[in-house]
């Protein structure tokens, strides 16, 4: 009797537990749809940005580039690689290397000292607020507006320049007009250089833990062992990413230069600028492309070894 029912409560229980097996594996089922549905979403979002790098960046490059290959009938060649060695464009390069490397190393001294002075001010205090918000807005500022204000204010006819020379008959064009010179943009470049370089290397200060100098006095050692031991090592990494940015950020800039320099050719940019303009230079067509195939060459070098500074300083800001 006892086993004719348990016999007949079997087919029950089998059945119910089959019943109830769908339900169970409903919930797993449906969260693999919902995390399909998330990344779609996820890429839908991201939509508008990779539509802003193919359009705007991925493509003008390749066709920049691609055009360095290119003979004036459209045919592939590697002359237009050859005119690079020519004294004008190494010239060019040199001049644009000079500007950039001083402007690097300038801005990123003068921003570091300006991080250590704000490093004993209270984070989300009034001091640290107005620097923080100066160098995001100064940092971005640059172009044709920079040139107009450093033309307005110490150019040849600038308020400043009249001010010194009618009331202090001091003359700071003596010598010829170095604004308008290569050498004249190192003071207009500093001026969005020094803010970048607060912005980068502030978070590399504030990471430097209080733990590190509390074990050092332990140990006994002094405010300079703990610099020349812990702090500076520490910090040289995300200092020479944030001067590699620097330099980057000088080499790339154009408008500024183009606006005070004017018709020199003294930097990479400018050349490439006078090679579309008269469509062949030195005899070459599309040698801009080449010059622009040199620049990139020259990015890509300085922005690998920033990525590589920046991942060994991550460790440290964990």
């Amino acid at each position: 009797m006892t086993s004719s029912l348990a016999d007949a409560a079997a087919p029950a229980i089998d059945s119910g537990a089959a019943g109830e097996l769908p339900r169970r594996h409903s919930p797993s089922g449906a969260a693999p749809t919902r995390r399909r549905r998330r990344g779609v979403a996820a890429l839908l979002g991201l939509t508008p940005f990779a539509f802003y790098v193919i359009v705007f960046l991925a493509i003008p490059t390749v066709i920049a580039v691609g055009s360095g290959f290119l003979d004036a009938n459209g045919g592939f060649t590697w002359a237009n690689l050859s005119g690079l060695a020519e004294p004008a464009i190494l010239g060019s390069f040199f001049g644009a290397f000079f500007l950039s490397a001083v402007t690097a190393v300038v801005g990123a001294v003068a921003g570091a000292a300006l991080c250590f002075a704000m490093l004993r001010s209270r984070a989300g205090g009034v001091t640290r607020s107005l620097v923080d918000s100066a160098s995001s807005v100064l940092a971005q500022f640059g172009g044709v507006m920079l040139a107009f204000a450093f033309i307005a204010t110490i150019g040849a006819q600038g308020l400043v320049t009249v001010l010194l020379r009618n009331q202090f008959h001091i003359n700071i064009y003596e010598n010829g007009v170095w604004l308008y010179t290569v050498p004249g943009l190192i003071l207009p470049y500093l001026y969005f250089q020094i803010p970048l370089m607060v912005i980068t290397f502030m978070p590399a200060l504030e990471g430097l833990k209080p733990q590190w100098l509390e074990a050092n006095a332990t140990l006994g050692g002094s405010r300079a062992t703990y610099w020349w031991r812990v702090g500076i090592p520490v910090l040289m990494p995300s200092f020479l990413g944030s001067l590699l940015l620097l330099f980057a950020n000088a080499f790339s800039s154009y408008a500024t230069a183009a606006a005070l320099v004017g018709q020199a050719n003294n930097i990479v940019s400018l050349q490439i600028r006078q090679a579309l303009i008269s469509e062949t230079v030195l005899g070459r067509a599309n040698l801009a492309g080449a010059m622009s195939l040199g620049m990139l060459v020259v990015m890509i070098v300085v922005m690998l070894g920033y990525s590589a500074l920046v991942s060994r300083t991550a460790r440290w800001q964990r």
